[in-house]
């Protein structure tokens, strides 16, 4: 099993950052692929970023990109999503999710998912 843990969520007025942090424990070596997705009340979630543990693989949803950038410490077994220049509409509970193989990760396939993290942007 992997236990996923989000933080760095928060409020913050459009135009600002935040950078999200996701922890991975457990059986870190599942977690060969990770991935970002969001949520906002009323609306179905969306995957919103992607990065293989090899450091390869890397996506980001239309809505995201030049914006948003996913990294990883492996070290760690810590990935991040740098948010810039955030909109309201970038408002959401965001989640990571991990799994181990490629193939799943590419079809948004994800055994491990965490809690959440809350993004607010006001205007």
């Amino acid at each position: 099993q992997v236990r996923l843990v989000e933080s760095g969520g928060g409020s913050v007025q459009a135009g600002g950052s935040l950078r999200l942090s996701c922890a991975a424990f457990g059986d870190t070596y599942r977690r060969n692929c990770m991935g970002w997705f969001r949520q906002a009340p009323g609306k179905e979630r969306e995957g919103v970023a992607r990065i293989y543990r090899s450091g390869g693989g890397e996506y980001y949803a239309d809505s995201v990109k030049g914006r948003f950038t996913i990294s990883q410490d492996n070290a760690k077994n810590t990935v991040y999503l740098q948010m810039n220049s955030l909109k309201p509409e970038d408002t959401a509970m965001y989640y990571c999710a991990a799994d181990q193989t490629y193939v799943s990760c590419a079809r948004d396939w994800y055994a491990y998912w965490g809690q959440g993290t809350q993004v607010t942007v006001s205007s």
